[in-house]
Order: C-alpha cells, then sequence, then structure tokens
C-alpha cells in the first residue's frame, strides 16, 4: 500500500528513528534524482514514507537540493499530505532557540532555483494560488497536537525563504524584519510552491536554530546551532508521533 503521508527531514532530521522501518527504495523522476532514497515505514500505527532533503548525509546544500524531484517522487508514490522539518533562524523576539514555529506565510528571497513543474511543452500557462501557501487543514493538525503536547511553538509567522548556503548579514535581518518576516531560512520554497503545483497538502514544522544574525551578541556558531537542533529535532519526533495518527489516510 502506498503511503498517504509524508515526511521532509531537514537540518538535524536526516533520520527518523521512530519510524519502524519496512523498506527502502531509490526511484528517479523526470526530473532527476531525489535527495535520498525513500524510507517505508510506520509511525504512529499509520504508513508514512520520509526522505531527507539534505541527503541521508547531510551533504547537500540548500541551493542545490532537487526540489523538483523530492516532491514529484512523493506525488509519484501516492503522497498527499507532505509535513516539512526544517531549521532556521528566530528574527521575531519570541523566536528563541529551541521554539518550534508553523509558518502561514512566506516570501521568497532566493533565485537560481528551479522552481516550477509548468514550463515546458506547455498546452496553456498555469498559474497556481498561493494566496495561502500553506495547507490550513494540515497546519491546524500540527498545531492542535503542539497544544496537547504542551511544546514551546508559536501558530503564526511569516518564513522568509534566502538563497544560502551562508547564513544572513545582520543589515539582511534588518531588511527581512522590515518586511514582515519572523524566521529566516533556505530550503522553505521553492519546495512549498511545487508541492502546492502538485496538490499535495503542505506545512513546515521549523526548529528555531538560532538567533538570526544580529538578533544577539557574538558570532552565530555550528556548534550552538546543532545543539538548538539536538533538542528542537526531539519535540519535532514526539510531535509527529502525537500528529500523524490524527490525519486522513487519503
Amino acid at each position: 500500500m502506498n503511503p498517504a503521508i509524508a515526511i521532509i527531514g531537514g537540518t538535524g532530521l536526516a533520520s527518523l528513528d521512530s519510524l519502524k522501518t519496512v523498506h527502502q527504495e531509490t526511484r528517479s523522476t523526470p526530473y532527476g534524482e531525489p535527495s535520498s532514497p525513500l524510507l517505508y515505514g510506520e509511525l504512529g500505527g499509520r504508513t508514512v514514507v520520509f526522505l531527507a532533503r539534505h541527503g541521508q548525509h547531510h551533504t547537500l546544500p540548500p541551493h542545490k537540493i532537487n526540489y523538483r524531484a523530492n516532491l514529484w517522487v512523493l506525488h509519484q508514490i501516492g503522497v498527499k499530505q507532505v509535513i516539512a522539518a526544517a531549521a532556521v533562524g528566530g528574527i521575531r523576539a519570541d523566536m528563541e532557540p529551541g521554539a518550534l514555529a508553523f509558518p502561514d506565510q512566506i516570501i521568497d528571497y532566493t533565485w537560481g532555483r528551479r522552481g516550477t513543474f509548468f514550463e515546458d511543452n506547455l498546452s496553456y500557462v498555469t498559474h497556481i494560488d498561493f494566496t495561502e501557501p500553506y495547507c490550513p487543514v494540515l497546519r491546524e493538525r500540527l498545531i492542535h497536537a503542539a497544544r496537547v503536547l504542551n511544546l514551546n511553538a508559536r501558530e503564526s509567522c511569516t518564513y522568509a525563504a534566502m538563497p544560502g548556503p551562508r547564513l544572513e548579514t545582520a543589515a539582511e535581518i534588518r531588511r527581512l524584519e522590515r518586511d514582515g518576516c519572523d524566521i529566516v531560512g533556505m530550503t522553505g520554497m521553492p519546495e512549498a510552491a511545487l508541492a502546492r503545483e502538485l496538490g499535495l497538502r503542505y506545512a513546515a514544522c521549523a526548529v528555531v536554530a538560532n538567533w538570526a544574525a544580529g538578533k544577539a551578541a557574538g558570532e552565530i556558531t555550528m556548534a550552538a546551532i546543532e545543539r538548538n537542533l539536538a533538542g528542537g529535532m526531539e519535540q519535532v519526533k514526539t510531535l509527529l508521533a502525537q500528529v500523524i495518527p490524527t490525519l486522513e489516510p487519503a
């Protein structure tokens, strides 16, 4: 039976030890190779598939990820709902490291990424409605699960998608804040838009890994980011185990 639910793991979640893996599958797509093999398994009594966005060994930087292949392969195997985990920097005052955030809006500052399936050999031009970039039903399930678990979660925020792989300057973060952004990451786009093009329900669960540039004194170090992600991603695993059984099978 094809899984209707997929989890895309980001930085800090290259594997899911709570997933009772049944088998692993490698697939190709018309858009190239996905980031990782697909891991099929059981979580919370439900069949799910896991895909590591940055590769099994975290070797793919944000601008080199084949987002189209990743979303296409999930659609190809029958996935209907996607929960995407991601590490972000905190801009808003309450976005302290270790907090979870469920964005409801996104601003795309990336460039040069292959961001649509609708570009070649078209019989007509397609424009998707992207007013609400994240599925409100799936977001509400995540929010409810976080409340039940009493997790430290922010239920509404705007995600700034930056090109990476470098972190931002303090001036860039000030600009993002003026634009109304609350968190900053590097993988939110075109992933969310591609999911919408394929008709997938898509929602993000972000873990604040660090204060964004200029929001705290001192240098942003990978060691500090990894420490914050360790605890944050444990919360994500707990959240997934709570929310997966509440999702519709198709």
